[in-house]
């Protein structure tokens, strides 16, 4: 049976992130894509020009609409503009119950600039956080939800081992941001592994984010283990950055079908 895979986030008129990073990542795991898109932006690889907000109650139509019919196995959330948009997409989690609930909670950019009002971040976290499977925060995200400074590998892991208590959740810090490595940190059920990550050198890394949890979500959906669906989503994540596609003035996207490429 094909995994169905519905992502809640925002589309990305450039094609690198958001839905579109998403819908490209579950198709090339061979599941059946689905979406509840929460935004509209105007962005390339240079910047975003212009945001339109989709009204939760649009949001809880599309949530409606794919649930009852198509039955989606997993869900990934990705950023949530509003606390109306989180409370509106807890409210129907709880009410359809999917198996799987991957949420990466998109709250700080690369950049280190802070891409949520303060009401909608405590939404996220009252509301959203508590029925996800698995998060996925990088080192700012992390360090936000836990008042913790990481610079270190020890560090992530009592950031890891913080959130996985707090939410009743496996959580996966990503390195990303670390200068020496790009090792990451997984904590499940009490148990912290550090799994190490190659980094790959590259500019274009717009919608890794979104890649990595839309790839956990898929496999998720296949019925693979929490452990082995990382792993396999980290590997699909790094051959994609090094296929070494470019594309346009700023950062771009990795390429999300480099298996068909070559």
């Amino acid at each position: 049976m094909i995994g169905r895979v519905l992502t809640i986030a925002g589309s990305d008129s450039g094609g690198g992130a958001g839905i579109q990073a998403d819908i490209k990542t579950i198709t090339m795991h061979g599941c059946y894509a689905m979406s509840v898109i929460t935004a509209l932006t105007a962005q390339n690889t240079v910047g975003v020009s212009g945001i339109l907000d989709v009204p939760p109650e649009f949001a809880a139509q599309q949530m409606d609409a794919v649930f009852p019919d198509l039955l989606p196995d997993a869900v990934k959330i990705g950023m949530v503009s509003s606390a109306g948009m989180a409370r509106i997409i807890a409210e129907k989690l709880r009410e359809y119950a999917p198996k799987y609930v991957v949420v990466d909670p998109v709250m700080i950019s690369t950049s280190g600039h802070r891409l949520l009002q303060q009401d909608a971040m405590d939404a996220l976290i009252a509301e959203l956080l508590p029925l996800a499977d698995v998060l996925t925060p990088n080192l700012p995200e992390a360090e936000a939800l836990t008042g913790m400074a990481i610079n270190r590998i020890a560090d992530m892991r009592a950031a890891a081992m913080q959130l996985s208590e707090r939410f009743d959740a496996a959580v996966l810090v990503k390195g990303g941001h670390l200068t020496d490595t790009a090792t990451d940190v997984l904590c499940e059920n009490g148990k912290v592994t550090e799994l190490p990550a190659e980094r790959v050198d590259t500019k274009n890394t717009h919608g890794t984010g979104c890649t990595l949890s839309a790839a956990i979500a898929s496999n998720l959906a296949k019925g693979m283990s929490v452990m082995v669906s990382i792993c396999a989503a980290k590997a699909y994540l790094s051959a994609a950055l090094r296929a070494g596609f470019d594309i346009g003035q700023g950062s771009g996207p990795l390429l999300h079908n480099y298996q068909l490429t070559v």
